[in-house]
């Protein structure tokens, strides 16, 4: 299992995060599509931060709306995300992980309408929205 810099045991964690984000964040779960209380948070100034160590990931002007259910961005802050293949489900994915904790963000796709062709698909729950 791989080291990151925040380091707690799952019972820290699930004392921490409560039951709805232990399950998302920690066991890698999602919430229902168009639920999520960033889903359509377009504020512009400020941060997402891991909600689980927060961790800063993504800028705020980098969100936009994809229609998918979940707050979409096209980029990440460098080094903020960690990318691993997921084959669960039939499906081969690209997951997306805090490179800090290693906690489940969402999963990243090569369909997103900017020019950098990605949409990184977050769960609300995974996240946090800091105000500059």
């Amino acid at each position: 299992m791989k080291e990151y810099p925040v380091q707690k045991t799952e019972a820290q964690w699930k004392e921490e995060l409560g039951p709805e984000r232990y399950h998302i964040l920690r066991g890698k779960g999602t919430e229902r599509p168009h639920t999520g209380k960033y889903n359509l948070h377009f504020e512009k100034d400020g941060t997402y931060h891991c909600g689980a160590c927060d961790a800063k990931l993504f800028e705020a002007d980098s969100k936009f709306e994809s229609g998918c259910g979940w707050p979409s961005f096209d980029e990440s802050i460098p080094g903020a995300v960690e990318y691993v293949r997921d084959t669960t489900f039939g499906m081969i994915r690209t997951e997306i992980l805090c490179a800090n904790c290693g906690s489940h963000l969402g999963h990243v796709f090569d369909d997103g309408p900017t020019e950098t062709g990605q949409r990184y698909c977050v769960n609300s729950a995974s996240i946090d929205f800091e105000k500059e």
